[in-house]
């Protein structure tokens, strides 16, 4: 079980106070871990990577709609409250890592950077786990996809840039919404749209690969803004587009029915009912695939409008893919332990 932090480090006070905005007016409960694996896999047809490295549990940016909120129960925590404070630091994450490729079964596959909650939420400007992992991806030549939402990444763009003249990375940047009214009722404690805007923008002019995600597309509320997203990421440098359709299991849909009543009382009805239609009058379809993208007529729109963006704007689209299917993945392996002269392969 995590261990309670007595006294946890305030990432607010923190030389990168000025990437993470303002402390909200709400607490945080930290838990110290020695974790005994950080390298995850899947088999999932609805997860574009089969491995992944999660330096947390829970995320402080409490977005309404994070698919992620039931893993805390695993924990005995609830998926509410719980998930967005209640936060477990893997405090071992970089060692375990490079201890996993040295295994001489690992075969310098690409890794991405979440596959369950932010690598770059507020947390890691205090304890810097996720940059102490992509350290030792650069010392081993081992290819990475990046997904986040904080702003707090354009910390790391030189080494980001300098893992990307190495192996391969690509960081995709999550905005859902162009507004920043909307990103605040929605995701509270995530960096501002305009915020991650100029991050991509960073990123790009210092030489990391980028691309912009519209996860989650929620229809009745950003589906409309997929052009200003788009136009204003390629803009910014991304050269990759994805998006992903709100998915609201279990839990989930408990939390953010509850936030978008509260947040945005007069658009919430419009939000379900379109939710319906693209899932054959339920919120959420369990099928795989269609967790992932909807069915119909309306999802067809929305599906046609980002392509047709996506062309308008150079982007090389694609579903929600920030590993292995981004074509980022060198054509010979670059992988390499620290004291070997060459290539594995």
């Amino acid at each position: 079980m995590p261990r309670a932090v007595s006294n946890p480090p305030n990432p607010w006070l923190s030389e990168h106070v000025e990437l993470l905005g303002e402390a909200p007016p709400a607490t945080l409960e930290v838990f110290e871990e020695t974790a005994r694996s950080i390298v995850a896999s899947n088999d999932s047809p609805d997860v574009p990577f089969r491995w992944s490295v999660n330096p947390y549990r829970g995320c402080f940016h409490a977005c309404a709609y994070c698919y992620a909120r039931p893993t805390h129960q695993y924990l005995g925590w609830g998926a509410g409250t719980d998930f967005d404070r209640r936060i477990v630091v893997k405090r071992n994450a970089p060692e375990l890592l490079a201890s996993h490729f040295r295994k001489r079964s690992w075969q310098g596959e690409h890794i991405t950077f979440s596959g369950v909650t932010d690598c770059y939420q507020p947390l890691e400007a205090s304890y810097a786990l996720t940059r102490r992992c992509l350290e030792v991806c650069r010392d081993f030549r081992n290819p990475v996809g990046i997904i986040t939402k904080g702003a707090l990444v354009r910390r790391d763009a030189a080494l980001l840039a300098e893992l990307a003249q190495l192996a391969a990375v690509r960081v995709y940047v999550s905005i859902p919404f162009a507004e920043d009214e909307l990103t605040a009722a929605i995701e509270p404690f995530a960096s501002s749209a305009s915020m991650r805007f100029q991050t991509l923008r960073l990123l790009s002019e210092a030489g990391v690969p980028t691309g912009v995600m519209l996860a989650p597309l929620i229809p009745g509320l950003s589906d409309s803004q997929i052009p200003e997203i788009l136009e204003r990421a390629a803009a910014a440098g991304a050269t990759r587009a994805g998006h992903v359709l709100l998915r609201l299991p279990a839990e989930v849909k408990v939390v953010f029915e509850q936030r978008l009543r509260e947040t945005l009382p007069l658009r919430a009805d419009k939000v379900l009912h379109a939710m319906q239609e693209l899932h054959g009058g339920q919120l959420y379809d369990s099928r795989f695939g269609a967790r992932m993208h909807g069915t119909g007529p309306r999802w067809a729109a929305i599906d046609a409008l980002f392509h047709a963006q996506c062309r308008k704007h150079g982007f090389a689209a694609r579903a929600m893919d920030p590993g292995h299917a981004t074509g980022d993945q060198p054509r010979r392996s670059t992988f390499r332990r620290p004291g070997e002269t060459g290539s594995l392969f």
